[in-house]
């Protein structure tokens, strides 16, 4: 059973990573994967990106809107990896309440960007990853592991978090 802590542990995860590989899957059954930049700080369930209306990304997930969001975060060695349902969203109050600067960088006109559009993914559940961030504890707790065949000696943290509240 997931807890209210839980989900704000993976909040608390995807907080201090920010940044993204966002997988879809193409008409054809293969997965594609690309780097994106998550809009919303404050992590609810559901996560905000930009695109463009007539990018492949969109396409995709009006097809199939089942995708994935995984973050990295080397420094703190946490991963956690996010699945939910993805949808295009024309809402401009909303765009901007997101919009920050540094998008200028991929929609020069910013919010007047012809084809700026949002993507929305609900979360359903999560998966993260963590582990000391000391190199020494990580590998005794590997040759441990090694020793005694037993991955679960590899110090660290891996849990699943169901996520979804219901249909929003």
């Amino acid at each position: 059973m997931t807890t209210s802590d839980d989900a704000a542990h993976v909040a608390q995860l995807v907080d201090r990573a920010q940044i993204s590989m966002f997988t879809t899957m193409t008409e054809d059954g293969r997965h594609v994967s690309r780097p994106m930049a998550l809009q919303e700080v404050e992590f609810d369930g559901d996560l905000w990106f930009f695109a463009y209306a007539d990018s492949a990304k969109v396409r995709e997930i009006e097809v199939h809107p089942e995708v994935n969001v995984s973050f990295s975060n080397d420094k703190q060695s946490e991963w956690t990896s996010i699945s939910g349902t993805a949808s295009v969203v024309q809402d401009q109050a909303k765009a901007e309440e997101l919009w920050s600067a540094p998008l200028k960088a991929w929609f020069p006109d910013g919010l007047d960007t012809p084809g700026l559009t949002l993507i929305k993914v609900h979360a359903t559940s999560a998966e993260y990853w963590e582990s000391p961030s000391s190199r020494v504890v990580k590998l005794l707790g590997a040759a441990a592991a090694v020793i005694t065949r037993d991955p679960d000696k590899f110090p660290g943290d891996n849990q699943e978090v169901k996520l979804d509240r219901g249909g929003r």
